[in-house]
């Protein structure tokens, strides 16, 4: 006879009840570490996202701090002594006061990191004036850099701190949309214009993402119906398109860090910019025309969209102003 154990006996063939209650604990501990290994992986997933959400809210910081406050140095360094050398030049009515802006924003060009590639041939007829998008107050440098001319901007931009006294340093003409000032504003473009000088307008009325062209407004080109010295003024295209950055294409994404535009700060946007490298500019110069070739302001305004437009979605495509490596803050002509 088998010895009886502490659980009594054990007949041949019986089942082992203590070894199945052994595995059934195991198997309900196993299934209870199972359950608090969800619990906590599922914790951590949630804390992983609120940290994923909150880095995506951030905006994009790229470049350098150092980069960023070196520029704005030198651009305050050069901007403070030379605008009352700006002011002394347009109290006596010199022509320095038109040439002394072009040498400024070049400077200003080379200070920001601009490579600027020129495409097409520049109006030489005095008064000409420039139809062109607007992505942001850096068309102003890009610009003031290529052509002798003055801006028309709205009246809001003569009291914006410390822009407004530079764009009326450079003889910005203020245009005020109020009904009932056409007239008055009618009078001072012409006045400028039968002095010679050529102006640059921005018809969308606008800046925007610089993905795109909005549409012009027809009833601020009716300035190119003025007849200085009883001709056609001469209306030229331009098309301002901001492509690359340090080297490479700038994608859809990363534009708006030059664009400015809806609720954007001025000084948060300057900042952002300051920081980032290089930046290549396309402006392209469409063929020259006049509101006689056109029966009418809206088809003159139809064909300045339309040659805009082109130009700039071949330049963010990549058909024109391939990049390639040129001096910083340069213009070059293709």
């Amino acid at each position: 006879m088998a010895a009886p154990s502490k659980m009594g006996s054990v007949e041949p063939g019986a089942p082992d009840v203590t070894l199945a209650m052994a595995v059934a604990d195991r198997s309900q501990l196993t299934e209870r570490q199972r359950a608090a290994q969800e619990r906590r992986l599922a914790k951590r997933a949630a804390a992983l996202a609120k940290v994923v959400a909150a880095d995506a809210a951030e905006p994009i910081a790229l470049g350098s701090s150092w980069l960023a406050a070196w520029r704005l140095a030198f651009y305050v360094g050069l901007t403070l002594p030379l605008m009352p050398v700006q002011l002394l030049l347009v109290s006596l009515g010199s022509g320095g006061a038109a040439r002394l802006p072009l040498f400024y924003h070049r400077l200003c060009c080379r200070i920001f990191g601009f490579d600027i590639r020129v495409i097409g041939e520049i109006s030489t007829r005095r008064p000409t004036l420039y139809v062109c998008n607007h992505t942001s107050y850096l068309d102003i440098p890009v610009l003031g850099s290529i052509l002798p001319a003055s801006f028309v901007a709205k009246t809001e931009v003569a009291s914006w701190p410390g822009f407004g006294l530079l764009a009326k340093l450079q003889r910005t003409v203020f245009v005020d949309r109020r009904r009932g000032t056409s007239h008055q504003q009618r009078e001072q473009l012409q006045e400028r214009l039968d002095a010679g000088d050529n102006l640059i307008l921005f018809p969308e009325g606008t800046s925007n993402d610089g993905n795109r062209v909005l549409p012009f407004r027809s009833a601020l080109l009716s300035v190119a119906e003025a007849r200085p010295h009883g001709q056609p003024l001469t209306v030229q295209p331009v098309s301002i398109s901001y492509v690359g950055l340090n080297g490479l294409p700038l994608g859809h994404g990363l534009r708006p860090l030059l664009a400015w535009y809806g609720d954007m700060t001025l000084g948060g946007h300057l900042w952002t910019f300051c920081r980032l490298g290089r930046v290549r500019v396309v402006v392209e110069f469409h063929p020259v025309t006049d509101v006689t070739a056109f029966p009418s302001r809206k088809e003159l305004t139809r064909y300045c969209l339309d040659r805009v437009a082109d130009g700039v979605s071949r330049a963010i495509a990549g058909l024109t102003g391939a990049l390639s490596p040129v001096q910083s803050g340069t213009v070059k002509k293709d």
